[in-house]
């Protein structure tokens, strides 16, 4: 007959790494203590010294994310490989780690988000907030019809410099951010018309309706792309900031650092 202890063994049996999420220092050496399994730890910071860490840019308040976001970390880092199972410890419904699953480290759904939230000018919340706007416009579009939308985000005064308006903007003279929710419900508002959002490394709006003269000399973007998406990624490699982009044609959100595509997901299956 089974016990409780019985089967919360199974729910570690034969894991090859566990995953801390933000342990207490005497959790950590516990664990430490175990034969035969790498012990990761995965936090805002590396408070416990551990030799294996994957940094926890800012808080996820579901733990689904915030697992995935770990898992995604170590794998950038190397920490893991893929197929390799993992027992993850994380807190629920307190401060102290009291929930346990067991995971399997998939490269396939590598997204790049972890790249994009830790290694780019633009604080880490900010990226979250305009990724949470874009990609629920994506799921329900502008009036239930599929909708394009650039924003680019960080290195603002650059970005500024390197574009010019194609009509007033309405956040000329405003101190908003987004992750407001008032302020989300314009921006999704705004995206039906042309040209691209700029925001600053704090997440203030810095302007609507730009358009982006970047040089395109040298850029390589996926074939079937087209002007919005280039314009993303020209910008990106001419300036510091980083382009989150809405494909009207096919609803995929895209990101774009350093010229480059780093980011590329379905709205609907994130």
């Amino acid at each position: 007959m089974s016990t409780l202890p019985g089967l919360a063994t199974d729910l570690v049996d034969g894991v090859d790494a566990l995953f801390l999420f933000s342990p207490s220092g005497s959790y950590y050496e516990r664990a430490t203590e175990l034969e035969d399994t790498d012990v990761v730890v995965v936090a805002q910071e590396n408070a416990v010294g551990a030799d294996e860490f994957v940094e926890l840019p800012l808080e996820f308040a579901e733990v689904t994310e915030r697992v995935r976001f770990g898992i995604e970390g170590a794998l950038d880092e190397g920490l893991v490989e893929d197929g390799e199972l993992l027992a993850c410890a994380t807190s629920v419904f307190g401060d102290d780690i009291d929930t346990m699953s067991r995971v399997r480290a998939d490269e396939s759904a590598h997204s790049g988000i972890y790249d994009l939230f830790v290694n780019s000018r633009a604080d880490p919340s900010v990226i979250r907030d305009v990724l949470d706007v874009v990609i629920e416009l994506g799921r329900k579009g502008q009036k239930g019809k599929p909708v394009g939308a650039l924003f680019v985000v960080g290195d603002a005064g650059k970005v500024m410099n390197k574009s010019r308006p194609l009509s007033y903007n309405p956040f000329e003279k405003s101190h908003v951010h987004v992750g407001d929710p008032i302020v989300n419900v314009m921006l999704k508002e705004f995206s039906r018309l042309d040209g691209a959002f700029v925001i600053t490394d704090s997440g203030k709006i810095a302007s609507a309706y730009r358009y982006l003269e970047p040089s395109a000399e040298g850029v390589d973007i996926p074939k079937g792309l087209g002007t919005r998406h280039m314009a993303a990624a020209s910008i990106t490699r001419d300036t510091n900031a980083v382009s989150v982009v809405l494909s009207e044609s096919d609803g995929l959100v895209r990101a774009f650092k350093g010229g480059e595509l780093v980011l590329e997901l379905d709205p609907e299956a994130y």
